[in-house]
């Protein structure tokens, strides 16, 4: 992957009492000219909303810095959290990894 591609990998169970440090995770990437993340989430068993409510301040935070967004390998859980909440339609969500490669970053 490209220098401007940086991959989060979230494992476990993510909410209220980890969710600012994955905020903070995502925005600082802000400062090292990172122009795309993604979020892998194949490993994490749960999230709550305060989970969902931190990625989407760090989507809107680096949406105006430029930067985009991406998210691949939900479980079934953090899916039906997203189509509940309407997130699915914000975010864009991959499959996998792979999948992500071959459609972003084969066109940029």
């Amino acid at each position: 992957m490209n220098q401007q591609v940086q991959v989060i990998k979230l494992s476990g169970i993510i909410n209220t009492a980890n969710s600012q440090e994955l905020r903070e995770e995502i925005t600082h990437l802000l400062n090292s000219g990172t122009k795309i993340v993604l979020v892998d989430c194949q490993d994490v068993i749960f999230m709550d909303s305060s989970a969902l409510g931190a990625l989407v301040l760090a989507f809107k935070t680096l949406r105006a810095a430029g930067t985009k967004l991406f998210l691949c390998s939900i479980n079934e859980q953090v899916r039906i959290l997203f189509e509940l909440t309407g997130m699915d339609k914000v975010f864009e969500i991959f499959n996998n990894q792979d999948e992500f490669n071959e459609i972003i970053l084969a066109n940029s």
